[in-house]
């Protein structure tokens, strides 16, 4: 850990927080931060000179953190749609952004004993990031180097053609149409999510498959003829609505579920990580390894004594309008739903993480559940008489999405910094210097969200907030996660959500957990529920990429009797590093223009018929590749 180290984080933090903020109010996604920030660290630190891969570790992992945190941007706006907020706060929005993310370093501290242990979390990003840094440290073989360096340009250039000169499709769709119902098979053509789908393993990329097939071609074609058909809208576009506004809410109840499952069943491990954490250990035992050391207690407690203050302070500043009384009593009840919620929170993200990779990985379904489990607090304390009124009510739905910011940071910052933690691990890092790097990308990050989201709001506006002066309603930001978010909230308070899907996703869970219990204890494989709940709720064309690269991997693994294993895991590694790096650069491109792709060179009126063919051959052509380099020739 450098001065020179925590300086670059922090401007790396400025990149990848601007682009991220903007991406995901513009089309709800994120780029994923933490091998890019490995790939930009180690080039910078080899141009001073005098880096060594643990420095680069840190670099990376704190410049990780803070790209991490603009996730805060799914709460956030919605409190300017709901006129709760003209503009956001620096004090705060900063603040209550940092101190959340705090939470989750905090709280993925014991995680870190258990989950990093677990086999069957295979952590495709943070393996991804440990080998580019190893191969950037001159500890790499000639061959492994070549095959990652290779396997980067290939989705680089892919990644261009596609998202930048939008000459190649992103992805085909097919569906056949039968009376009202309409089946539909989807692939994405993303090189990052084939490396994941390989390094994620057979297990979970069939369970994701499962859960797509499931959805879609068995889920909705039936509810297709049990809810009610707008007329004259087409089967495909209705089958589209009915994922959005129904069959995503299954996934959401498995996932809920599944999670609650997950913390349960490593309750055990967790409070033996915490006893380990917290307990001196006896003289004769000896200091724990270099690698095993982690935050002292007195230094978590005294983390924690800040973060509670400060988050408590925050809840009372925004609650003040209320009066007192109401102020008090919901900072405590928002300050208790963000601690609980928050383990509950990390545990899942972070399971999540390592089971299918952070950009895989469904926060935002997590993220709907806390709201969900927030707002039920909220209206049962109006059950009792508190916060009553028409003007009660409007206090609570702000309020809530308030509350919902810190945990939305402590799950960003969980369903990363494991993959983080585990570079760290497979490169010899220490432990507590990591998580004080994470502590620093919390605050570093914080910094920068306000101002980039005044500066966005100011200039673009947002889709349902009150049109402010200088504002073109067309080029408003959709903003999708706010929305759907502030849609939820208030539907609770009103008794407007549809809970039946929440339990057909919560009775599906419980099968599940059954299924795979058993067929663990036989030694017939598994089904990760999780993973079939992430499959429901994802897009089917992310599912399916996942798969492929999960069984072209475990095809070319059974071919090789093993021995392409590692040439395969840095092939993969230069495909997540490749489309990474080429997403912020165009994501950056993208906030200087204001345009979804300045650099498309494709004809006006063009269809998609073509790029979609020209995609189809292109990725068809990489998976080739891809099975070839695992045979050890993308080195030689």
């Amino acid at each position: 850990m450098t001065w020179r180290g925590v300086v670059i984080g922090a401007l790396i933090t400025v990149v990848f927080t601007a682009s991220n903020v903007y991406l995901g109010l513009r089309v709800g996604l994120t780029v994923a931060t933490s091998i890019p920030a490995a790939v930009i660290s180690m080039a910078v630190l080899r141009m001073l000179g005098g880096g060594t891969i643990l420095e680069n570790n840190l670099v990376q992992t704190q410049a990780s953190a803070a790209g991490t945190l603009s996730c805060v941007f799914a709460s956030l706006p919605a409190l300017v749609m709901a006129g709760f907020w003209q503009r956001f706060p620096f004090v705060q929005t900063a603040m209550l952004t940092a101190a959340g993310g705090m939470t989750g370093v905090l709280f993925t501290i014991p995680l870190r004993r258990v989950m990093l242990a677990d086999p069957a979390l295979p952590f495709p990003e943070g393996v991804a990031a440990a080998e580019i840094l190893r191969a950037g440290h001159h500890g790499e073989s000639p061959g492994g180097l070549r095959a990652l360096v290779r396997g980067g340009i290939l989705a680089s250039t892919f990644t261009f053609a596609s998202a930048g000169l939008r000459l190649l499709g992103d992805g085909i769709t097919t569906s056949l149409t039968f009376g009202l119902s309409a089946f539909r098979f989807s692939l994405g053509f993303s090189p990052a999510l084939l490396g994941a789908g390989y390094l994620v393993g057979l297990e979970g990329g069939l369970a994701m498959l499962l859960g797509a097939l499931l959805t879609w071609e068995i889920a909705i074609p039936v509810m297709a003829h049990l809810v009610p058909h707008p007329s004259g809208l087409p089967a495909g576009d209705f089958a589209t609505q009915l994922w959005k506004d129904k069959a995503r809410f299954i996934g959401v109840g498995l996932i809920g579920v599944a999670a609650i499952w997950t913390v349960l069943r490593m309750g055990r491990p967790l409070l033996g990580s915490m006893r380990g954490l917290l307990v001196r250990l006896p003289a004769t035992a000896g200091p724990p390894a270099r690698t095993d050391t982690d935050l002292s207690p007195r230094a978590m407690l005294a983390v924690a004594g800040l973060v509670v203050v400060t988050i408590g302070g925050m809840f009372m500043a925004f609650a003040a309008p209320a009066g007192l009384t109401s102020a008090l009593v919901a900072a405590l009840a928002g300050l208790a739903c963000c601690l609980g919620l928050g383990v509950f929170v990390a545990a899942a993200c972070g399971y999540m993480a390592g089971l299918v990779g952070s950009s895989s990985s469904p926060l935002s379904g997590v993220i709907i559940l806390a709201a969900m489990c927030l707002a039920c607090v909220f209206v049962a304390l109006r059950a009792v008489g508190l916060f009553a009124g028409a003007e009660g009510q409007h206090f609570t739905i702000g309020f809530c999405l308030y509350a919902l910011t810190a945990i939305t940071a402590s799950a960003a910052i969980a369903n990363d910094n494991l993959q983080d933690l585990k570079t760290g691990r497979m490169v010899n890092a220490t432990p507590w210097r990591q998580e004080i790097a994470l502590l620093i990308g919390c605050v570093t990050g914080a910094l920068v969200i306000p101002p980039v989201l005044n500066v966005l709001y100011q200039t673009y506006g947002f889709v349902g907030a009150m049109p402010h002066a200088g504002m073109d309603p067309t080029g408003a930001l959709a903003a999708p996660q706010p929305a759907l978010l502030l849609m939820i909230t208030s539907g609770i308070f009103l008794h407007q959500l549809d809970w039946s899907m929440l339990g057909l996703g919560v009775a599906a869970g419980c099968g599940l957990i059954a299924l795979d219990a058993a067929l663990r204890r036989s030694g017939r494989g598994a089904l990760p529920p999780l993973a079939v709940g992430i499959g429901i709720y994802l897009p089917m064309s992310i599912s399916m990429t996942l798969a492929v690269g999960a069984l072209l991997g475990h095809v070319m693994t059974r071919l090789t009797k093993g021995a392409g294993r590692h040439q395969g895991t840095m092939v993969a590694s230069g495909l997540i590093v490749g489309e990474s790096l080429t997403g912020v650069v165009l994501a950056c491109l993208s906030a200087a223009s204001g345009r979804d792709a300045p650099l498309s060179l494709r004809p006006t009126g063009m269809g998609g018929t073509l790029p979609e063919l020209a995609g189809l051959v292109a990725f068809g052509a990489l998976c080739l590749w891809f099975a070839r380099a695992q045979r050890g020739r993308a080195g030689q």
